[in-house]
């Protein structure tokens, strides 16, 4: 598959843009965490009588991304002046929070029962272009975003950040029902026998987007959430933080096994509270700078999806093997699919490929997987010769793109998932195109062997390799590698998550 502006030659699919201001900024939180070919502002559902009429609206924004959906409803709702902030969140939590949820919840029962039949117009014209999973395959996120609280919520708790609390204790009509004993700007289980919903503020939505801004560093933190929630009610233990934030910090300042969050202590009978300030204390301290600094390098890696999304969507590919959208997404769900960390290895590693290659050679590189699962990547430039016509080149460098995944498998006789991406040498290439391919190496026989050998041995592909290792640790400081064990007689030391506090009145709580 390869990617070149031009007229569209395949299918188009066009996304809608949100409606008010406030889905209008959720669509740019999600397009620059999600990227453009998996994030979807307000789809619809055909219910139309006798085929007459418009579609109705599904969600305010659908994501999706292999067998995980993201339903986002987004309410602006002004917050009440009555003077009694009881019965304003009592009036404000119904129409913002719970209409929220049921639009959330009727989306999903939608996607289960009639997946077919989700556009992303009202017309009803364009059938969502990806495969929406099965119903016993689909793992379902839900997540309400309620706008206009975090001042009122900030007044009524003097020097708190505006975000909402949660107490898993409450669970529907407690948070509305009698404005007397309802506990305002305090959020729990919106419905005992209904999947849990995420609610999120203004303030809580930018942190959480821009902290987790991969669509894999997203999910996991969801996952981790929900199953966090859900393991606290079957305990029943009370599980109650003061701002998403603060969730998200502590999530980020436990790593173990290859994994961020903690587990819910088994000693834990009643209650479990997370103290509000730990997020203040993560964004202020030298492991947060040196990551966001370690970061910046790794946005190559979603410039070079984009470029990708922006023509398989828009049907501007150079060639395709085909043209379903859905078939061609999932050769980028690999590109994607790569969380922050590993994006600064791989754009690294693509860049200094680029620069080291001297304007008349070809280069190629190989990056290793990670972790088990990870494929293998296959990186080629390639120079455009002086006066040889562009179809020809890229032609050219296609087939030879083929033949270095093929080479791949050789050398690397474990690789299952390949994928090749092959642009021009030297960094002032103009005009610059990128190509990608993938092989599935699972189906590999004596045949394929036989042509990869010849293909490298008549091409010299991969024949004199040298071989690097580099270690990338998201925060690039010795002290958060695998923070939640320090040495002997640590409870009045700093607690190594960097958050400033002893470690008894942090992670050793």
């Amino acid at each position: 598959m390869e990617s070149t502006p031009s007229t569209p030659r395949f299918p188009v699919a066009v996304r809608a843009d949100g409606v008010t201001p406030a889905e209008r900024y959720l669509q740019r939180l999600c397009d620059r965490s999600f990227l453009s070919l998996w994030s979807y502002p307000s789809t619809f559902r055909d219910q139309k009588a006798s085929g007459k009429g418009d579609g109705k609206e599904l969600c305010d924004l659908l994501g999706m991304f292999g067998d995980d959906v993201l339903i986002f409803s987004d309410k602006s709702c002004s917050f009440p002046e009555t003077g009694d902030t009881h019965l304003d969140w009592s009036r404000w939590f119904r129409r913002a929070v719970m209409k929220s949820a049921e639009q959330v919840w009727g989306a999903e029962r939608w996607l289960r029962e009639d997946p077919g039949r989700i556009f992303l117009d009202r017309a009803c014209t364009q059938p969502f272009p990806l495969e929406i999973p099965p119903a016993d395959r689909m793992r379902v996120h839900r997540i309400a975003v309620a706008h206009n609280v975090a001042d009122r919520c900030a007044a009524f708790f003097p020097g708190s950040s505006g975000t909402l609390m949660f107490d898993s204790s409450l669970t529907g009509e407690d948070h509305y029902q009698d404005p007397r004993t309802c506990e305002p700007f305090c959020v729990g289980w919106l419905h005992a026998a209904r999947g849990f919903v995420h609610v999120l503020d203004d303030a809580s939505l930018d942190i959480l987007l821009g902290a987790r801004d991969t669509i894999t560093d997203f999910l996991g933190y969801l996952r981790w959430k929900e199953d966090l929630v859900c393991t606290a009610r079957t305990r029943s233990v009370i599980l109650r933080y003061c701002g998403e934030e603060d969730l998200l910090a502590n999530y980020l300042s436990v790593f173990k096994n290859g994994r961020h969050g903690f587990s819910l202590p088994n000693n834990v009978v009643d209650a479990f509270f997370l103290a509000e300030g730990d997020w203040v204390s993560f964004q202020s301290s030298p492991q947060r700078a040196a990551q966001l600094a370690a970061d910046k390098g790794s946005y190559l890696w979603d410039e070079l999806i984009e470029k990708f999304n922006k023509n398989i969507l828009g049907g501007t590919s150079y060639s395709a093997t085909t043209p379903l959208i859905a078939d061609r997404e999932k050769i980028m769900r690999f590109f994607a699919r790569e969380p922050r960390v590993r994006r600064r290895m791989l754009a690294d590693a693509l860049l200094r490929l680029v620069e080291k290659t001297k304007n008349t050679y070809r280069g190629t590189r190989v990056v290793l997987p990670s972790n088990p699962g990870d494929p293998h990547y296959c990186f080629l430039v390639l120079p455009h010769p002086f006066g040889r016509p562009r179809e020809e080149y890229r032609a050219v460098r296609g087939n030879l793109l083929e033949a270095l995944c093929f080479v791949t498998k050789l050398v690397f006789p474990d690789a299952l998932d390949i994928i090749g991406f092959a642009t021009e040498t030297g960094l002032d290439a103009a005009p610059r195109s990128e190509d990608s391919m993938y092989l599935d190496a699972r189906n590999w026989n004596e045949e394929m062997e036989a042509h990869a050998r010849a293909l490298q041995a008549d091409l010299g592909l991969l024949t004199n390799l040298t071989t690097s290792k580099d270690k990338v640790a998201e925060f690039p400081t010795p002290e958060v590698e695998g923070v939640v064990e320090p040495g002997p007689n640590p409870r009045n030391k700093p607690c190594p998550c960097g958050s400033g506090q002893k470690y008894k009145k942090c992670h050793g709580r």
